[in-house]
């Protein structure tokens, strides 16, 4: 659904389209269903013609037999057809949400470009299902439809002027509908907007938490989440409003052209043009024209409101990708080796560095935003807007997202953990064809020292974290991290700051498993940390977006003032 880029038509349009077959057969069984409910009260005026006003007994029970036929097909009629497009709503926001999904999945990334997750998530889910809603009422609104028409029919075989009226009556009546419920469609869209945003920032208020308490910040936090609670609240009243006048609009139109069928009727029998019993039946048509006008109400709002989520969900799915595909290959083995060539992206400035293959080179970096944009670019989230890096020789640029992340991993600093077992966390990123067996990553667990924090827990590595690894402190969380970025093993691992949280100690331990572990692989470490830069091959200053300083760690350290002020202060 990319390209070309989805409108909010085109995605109604798939979800009814993909739910046809469960839409038509709801719709058939719905329209039987109008159809028998429009012919309840001309029975009833035929059993008054023919039955209660000749005192005929085996009429009566003859047409008291068709009315209870009548029912028990109307009655299995819709519970069969409301089954169906339940299920048919059910499956078409299902698809919607696999959809979002994938997009938002896409290893060229781009849909989540400008959002939180929360609103994201608030698009899968209330947008999906709204949209969903609409093939679920599509079937009653086609039986409503189908409803006015056979009234229209009937009422014409009892009097012309009657079927006309309401043959005439019905395309303005459906025309000011669909003009009522335009306030609708754009106050909901605005509310969805709203509710999403305000999902969003719950989010990421929920995420710092820890951080907000730790800085003082909850006063100012609790103001901007009420700020957006009221006005995603003010959104939705606005909306609920508009749909009142909406609904309340059609029905005092609805009722307004079946008080005139009624007043017609009555005159028409009152000049003896119709029988008592027709004027019975023209009178149960008016009222029962009713249920159709109330479908076609509910099917109206929901549209209205279905057609406004759809243009937010294709606005996610219309998002253009972060990076392009890219069709070359890397050669097997991949050696690791990385080239930078005037490499220019948010703070990186024309930076130009060569890292060879198998060593391990730390990057140190007075702008935290340099190391965010370099481990972006590497991971291939990001295209540069000038230069090139190259892997093996091989541009990035010319790689597919997911065939530079088989042979670079970028491990960033806030790495989440999952709500499963420690040992399943740190297995998330093993290779496919391993054969899950814990001694996979036993020695990543030791390198890391995550295995002193599994001997701590009480069931050891099949302990459950909570969301978020929210049961381990910050450094035990970012000792399983770095475990589950050393256990995935790939010819190129990328960390930054992987042990802020750690003690000197434990730390001094890792950077010598870690440099052991991957000894033949390259590893760039971007950190500050002299324990891990102790153990590198070289050590890379970036200043100014651009490489100003290369050598060892002690070197730098005795001959570059602006590094020992980075590294020792």
């Amino acid at each position: 659904m990319l390209d070309g880029g989805p409108t909010g038509g085109d995605v109604l349009r798939g979800a009814i389209s993909g739910q046809r077959r469960r839409v038509g057969g709801a719709a058939l069984l719905g329209m039987a269903h109008q159809g028998c409910e429009a012919m309840v009260p001309v029975v009833i005026g035929v059993v008054i013609d023919e039955a209660v006003a000749t005192g005929s007994s085996s009429a009566l029970l003859r047409w008291t037999l068709v009315l209870a036929a009548l029912f028990f097909v109307l009655s299995t009629c819709y519970r069969t057809a409301a089954r169906i497009s339940e299920r048919a709503g059910e499956q078409a926001a299902h698809r919607i949400r696999l959809d979002l999904g994938s997009r938002v999945l896409d290893p060229r990334g781009g849909a989540d470009a400008g959002r939180l997750p929360g609103v994201l998530t608030t698009i899968a889910t209330g947008d999906a299902k709204r949209v969903g809603q609409v093939p679920a009422v599509l079937p009653f609104g086609m039986a409503a439809v189908a409803g006015l028409v056979v009234s229209a029919v009937v009422l014409l075989r009892i009097s012309v002027p009657l079927g006309l009226l309401v043959l005439l009556g019905i395309p303005p009546l459906l025309w000011l509908g669909h003009r009522i419920s335009r306030p609708l469609e754009r106050r909901s869209e605005v509310e969805q907007e709203r509710a999403a945003h305000a999902s969003g920032v719950a989010a990421d208020l929920v995420a710092g938490l820890r951080v907000l308490k730790g800085i003082g910040a909850e006063p100012a936090a609790v103001s901007r989440y009420r700020q957006t609670s009221q006005d995603s609240l003010a959104a939705a009243l606005r909306a609920a409003r508009s749909r009142a006048w909406h609904d309340g609009a059609i029905q005092a139109l609805t009722g307004i052209f079946i008080v005139l069928i009624g007043l017609v009727g009555a005159h028409l029998a009152m000049r003896g043009t119709i029988s008592v019993g027709e004027l019975v039946a023209a009178v149960g048509i008016a009222q029962f024209l009713l249920g159709p006008f109330q479908l076609l109400t509910f099917f109206s709002g929901e549209f209205a409101q279905g057609r406004a989520s759809a243009a937010r969900i294709a606005e996610v799915l219309a998002s253009p990708p972060a990076v392009s595909a890219g069709a070359a290959a890397l050669a097997e083995p991949v050696a690791g080796g990385l080239r930078f060539r005037g490499v220019t992206h948010g703070a990186l400035r024309g930076a130009d560095l060569d890292i060879e293959p198998g060593s391990v080179v730390g990057i140190v970096t007075r702008d935290p935003s340099a190391a965010t944009d370099l481990l972006r670019c590497l991971g291939r989230e990001v295209d540069p807007t000038e230069g090139v890096i190259e892997l093996d020789g091989v541009p990035l640029a010319r790689l597919d997202p997911s065939e530079v992340r088989r042979a670079i991993l970028v491990a960033h600093h806030d790495a989440d953990l999952f709500e499963d077992s420690l040992l399943t966390n740190v297995r998330a990123r093993v290779p496919a064809g391993t054969d899950g067996a814990a001694a996979d990553v036993e020695p990543a667990l030791a390198a890391s020292a995550a295995d002193e924090v599994a001997r701590n827990l009480p069931e050891g590595v099949d302990t459950m974290l909570t969301e978020r690894g929210r049961s381990l402190s910050g450094g035990q969380r970012q000792r399983v991290a770095l475990a589950r970025a050393l256990a995935a093993d790939r010819p190129v691992l990328v960390v930054h700051d992987p042990t802020t949280a750690v003690d000197t100690v434990t730390e001094s331990r890792i950077a010598g498993r870690l440099r052991d572990l991957r000894r033949g692989r390259t590893t760039i470490v971007v950190t500050t940390s002299p324990a891990l830069l102790a153990v590198t091959d070289r050590v890379v200053v970036l200043d100014g977006g651009a490489v100003t300083a290369e050598g060892s760690h002690p070197d730098l350290v005795a001959s570059d003032e602006a590094y020992r002020s980075v590294v020792l202060t």
